[in-house]
């Protein structure tokens, strides 16, 4: 189970990819409710919130080490 780099707390891999929809393009939509994620230097991150994901994209590397 991959961890949050922010804040730590173990996120649900399987929710945070889990599809509720398409936006007009066709592209997935997922419930940031349930976790988040995005990808950086070739690995996904996941989040808890968004919150935690906009605090990782403003300075990854103070989260990656």
């Amino acid at each position: 189970m991959p961890k949050d780099p922010v804040c730590g707390k173990d996120i649900d891999e399987s929710g945070a990819r889990a599809s509720t929809g398409q936006t007009a393009h066709g592209a997935a939509e997922v419930d940031p409710n349930m976790g988040t994620r995005s990808f950086h230097n070739g690995q996904w991150y996941y989040f808890c919130s968004m919150d935690c994901r906009t605090k990782f994209l403003a300075s990854p590397n103070t989260y990656t080490g």
